[in-house]
């Protein structure tokens, strides 16, 4: 080939299944690679910044406790995606495993679900991009930059990711694994020496039960806030046909990217409560995100690398989370799920360009409509058109999409290991552990699409219906049309 590559290096293949020539470049990741992309996409900074002092006042003084909790929920969703990796690696993930276990119709309407839930989450962190940008400028108050509008930085730093993914899966994992060190480094370091300052409020008193607000009801509503700090811990399933020995590397990833990231937020929680003496209320009230309120009362000055370490979060997120996303829809076109055009690769750089350019496309435009519909509705305000709001909002309905799509894999891994793996099946590991993994799921789910909330989160749980029956209605039409497609889910395995 003219570009230097090989065949076998590309992991390319005679065709044999429709979409088999469409291959990503096979077997360039390994294991750090692929968790350090995991925990950028995770972005603990962006979402400790910004979930963190909600759940502190909704939990109480308690919050480590119930992020320990949400930890252990993740690690119950882990083994479902590790346990079908373990038999059908594919880029296709959630896709691919509800879809072989219930067939085409349910497979096409979680690549339905799946895309338009992680479209919508991603918006958020597209926008919040901008937003945090604007904010560092606006704190700093740097002539002639506070006051661009954090749509601007958002559409610089969006161009800067799609260049780097489209490049290559290398290049870009390394750039978001880069950019996951520093923000950790700053978190941990400024978490320690807080300890260290505050030291005499240190106490067992954040993780003892008795402190949560409202008892096991309390527990209940926090929960779904503490999830959503890992929301990104699947991202390793995506690159599965790009990982080296995903069957293996793939399951270890996920483990260690969701035990690291459960310390890690419980030492920045506990942390933060101590940095402000165990007073909630006023880590509650602060117009800051609290860590960073924390660091600016330790370093002074140099609390900048704290508003850094979010600046570099959000791009990590932006970069490994769309890499990995965009990945699941590519599959899914590559099997004929959803349209073609989406299953392509660029010939030379292995790279799904038009999945990547979709994903982003699609998620700018939700940026876009969302911003129209303010100035329409006269609510084109600083304060109601800022990214926090859109980044709360779009992430809070792009979650309700995922979170169903976690239920059906959790349902699915007992049928499918019944059926194809009989000889492998584990009563524990396929059929015990799942089954909690789906009643966990069911409480965030839950509090989530519950009536009575406020504008605009009471229509999400009726967007979401619109969303799955339109999936079902356009999974239907297509099975009628192509029967073939059950054939082909999960057809295009990561490593042969």
């Amino acid at each position: 080939m003219s570009d230097g590559f090989t065949s076998e290096s590309l992991g390319a293949k005679v065709p044999n299944v429709p979409g088999e020539h469409e291959r990503l470049h096979q077997g360039v990741l390994g294991l750090i690679d692929i968790a350090a992309a995991t925990m950028a996409n995770i972005g603990p900074a962006m979402s400790f910044y910004f979930g963190f002092a909600f759940l502190a006042v909704t939990t109480g003084l308690a919050s480590p406790l119930v992020i320990v909790a949400a930890g252990v929920a993740i690690l119950l969703l882990g083994n479902t995606l590790s346990e079908f990796t373990k038999v059908i690696p594919s880029t296709g993930g959630f896709i691919t495993f509800v879809g072989k276990t219930f067939g085409a119709r349910t497979g096409v309407t979680t690549a339905i679900l799946t895309g338009a839930g992680y479209i919508a989450a991603m918006a958020s962190v597209i926008a919040i991009v901008g937003g945090f940008m604007q904010s560092i400028f606006q704190y700093y108050a740097v002539p002639g930059l506070q006051s661009v509008p954090w749509i601007i930085w958002t559409l610089v730093f969006l161009a800067f990711a799609a260049v780097m993914m489209i490049r290559g899966i290398s290049v870009s994992t390394k750039i978001a694994g880069v950019f996951f060190a520093f923000e950790m480094a700053i978190l941990v370091i400024v978490s320690i020496v807080a300890l260290f300052k505050y030291h005499q409020s240190i106490s067992w008193a954040p993780f003892n039960p008795k402190n949560i607000h409202g008892g096991l009801k309390g527990f209940a509503v926090a929960f779904p806030l503490a999830v959503y700090l890992f929301i990104g811990w699947e991202n390793s399933a995506a690159l599965a046909e790009e990982t080296d020995n995903p069957r293996k590397n793939v399951p270890k990833a996920v483990f260690t990217s969701t035990i690291i990231m459960t310390l890690g937020y419980v030492l920045f929680a506990y942390a933060t409560v101590i940095g402000f003496k165990n007073d909630i209320t006023k880590l509650g009230a602060d117009a800051l995100p609290p860590f960073i309120t924390v660091a600016l009362g330790i370093f002074g000055g140099a609390a900048f690398l704290a508003f850094l370490a979010g600046m570099t979060s959000t791009l990590g997120a932006l970069i490994a989370g769309t890499n990995s996303q965009a990945r699941l829809i590519f599959n899914a076109g590559r099997e004929g799920l959803l349209p073609k055009f989406i299953g392509k690769v660029h010939p030379t750089r292995r790279t799904p360009v038009n999945a990547l350019l979709f994903f982003l496309g699609v998620s700018l435009a939700i940026i876009a409509l969302w911003g129209l519909g303010h100035i329409i509705g006269g609510h084109a305000t600083s304060s109601g058109m800022s990214a926090a709001n859109f980044f709360a909002e779009s992430s809070t309905f792009g979650t309700i999409l995922v979170l169903i799509v976690y239920a059906l894999s959790n349902l699915a891994l007992p049928f499918y290991y019944r059926k194809n793996h009989p000889d492998k099946f584990n009563a524990f590991r396929h059929g015990v552990v799942p089954i909690v993994g789906f009643l966990g799921i069911c409480i965030p789910l839950y509090y989530l699409t519950r009536p009575g909330g406020t504008s605009p989160y009471n229509w999400f749980p009726y967007a979401a219906l619109v969303v799955l029956v339109l999936a079902i209605i356009y999974a239907v039409t297509l099975v009628a049309r192509d029967p073939g497609i059950g054939d082909r889910v999960g057809s295009i395995v990561a490593d042969e």
